[in-house]
């Protein structure tokens, strides 16, 4: 097993636009033939837009693109931009009548941070398909990792900035990687168990620990578990149908769960997606666990390259 690039699993372009004012953006992942995919949903309060035609008894054998944006709920008009810049050129499921681009989205919350008015729109949605190329993505502060942050348990005052990270492993002639926008109560967490960012101290000068203070709260009191959601996407040369992919995807949030912690609480919308964007030959479980290092590593990634920003110390400016 080695670390690849993201864009050399191949199949796919990724594009980026934002609003460095408002605080929000989108990412979208534009595949290179209509793709199977699969989601799995692990939060409680998810915001989605064609998420059952995932479902593996849909009759929808691939989709074209895959949305993950800011805005929570308000910000799901965006996908619209992605099916404009579709059509246009001529990309869709062929219904007989027309071609109906379709494209997959997940909103994470991100009003608490710049403007609570500012969300992605259809025209922010095109332009990152506009910018979409097969270069390496940005990293940190790009995207949907524009708004994100993470260590919210004591508010927004005690909070880090995050970002958006990728991660790809080979293993043989099987690529995996992932992209995700980190945007968790919790902390993020180094593959050897130490804390590496997340909920600040009382002096913001170091770091606290979230599931301490969470389980030194008999009765925590007030909405703690809002303002969260961490969206993922897993891309393998692996070929498969919907149904194991969706199992691709439930096994990449043990990435999460390694990661962040605590993390698929009830008000988080977290989610991951898994698509197939090439024909190579692949087992199930070996795409599984590669996805689950990769997310891991994803994660980490996204915190590490998140840069300070309204108002939030980003990990390279923390002292330690």
């Amino acid at each position: 097993m080695q670390e690849i690039g993201i864009m050399d699993v191949g199949g796919f372009q990724v594009g980026h636009a934002q609003d460095l004012e408002g605080a929000t953006g989108c990412t979208v992942i534009l595949c290179d033939r209509m793709s199977p995919a699969g989601l799995d949903v692990r939060g409680g309060g998810p915001a989605s837009r064609e998420s059952q035609i995932l479902n593996p008894v849909a009759a929808a054998e691939g989709i074209n693109a895959v949305l993950l944006s800011g805005g929570s709920a308000f910000g799901l008009d965006a996908a619209g931009g992605v099916q404009r810049y579709l059509e246009e050129r001529g990309i869709g499921f062929d219904t007989g009548v027309a071609k109906v681009p379709l494209v997959s989205q997940s909103c994470l919350f991100d009003l608490g941070v710049g403007s609570k008015e500012v969300r992605p729109t259809a025209d922010m949605a095109y332009q990152a398909c506009e910018n979409a190329s097969r270069s390496a993505p940005a990293l940190g502060n790009v995207g949907a990792g524009t708004g994100c942050s993470i260590g919210k348990y004591r508010g927004m005052d005690r909070a880090m900035k995050s970002g958006f990270g990728t991660f790809a492993l080979q293993a043989g002639p099987v690529k995996v990687g992932a992209l995700v926008a980190v945007n968790a109560l919790g902390d993020v967490y180094a593959p050897d168990g130490k804390v590496v960012a997340g909920l600040l101290d009382k002096k913001k000068s170091g770091l606290s620990c979230t599931l301490d203070e969470l389980f030194s709260d008999a009765s925590p009191t007030g909405n703690l578990f809002t303002g969260n959601t961490t969206l993922g996407i897993i891309v393998t040369n692996a070929q498969f149908s919907k149904t194991p992919l969706t199992k691709i995807a439930g096994m990449a949030h043990n990435g999460y769960a390694r990661a962040i912690r605590p993390v698929h609480t009830t008000a988080d919308g977290d989610s991951i997606y898994a698509l197939s964007v090439g024909s190579v030959p692949g087992d199930v479980n070996l795409v599984g666990a590669l996805a689950a290092q990769a997310m891991e590593m994803a994660i980490l990634r996204a915190v590490q390259t998140a840069k300070s920003a309204y108002g939030l110390i980003g990990l390279p400016d923390l002292s330690h």
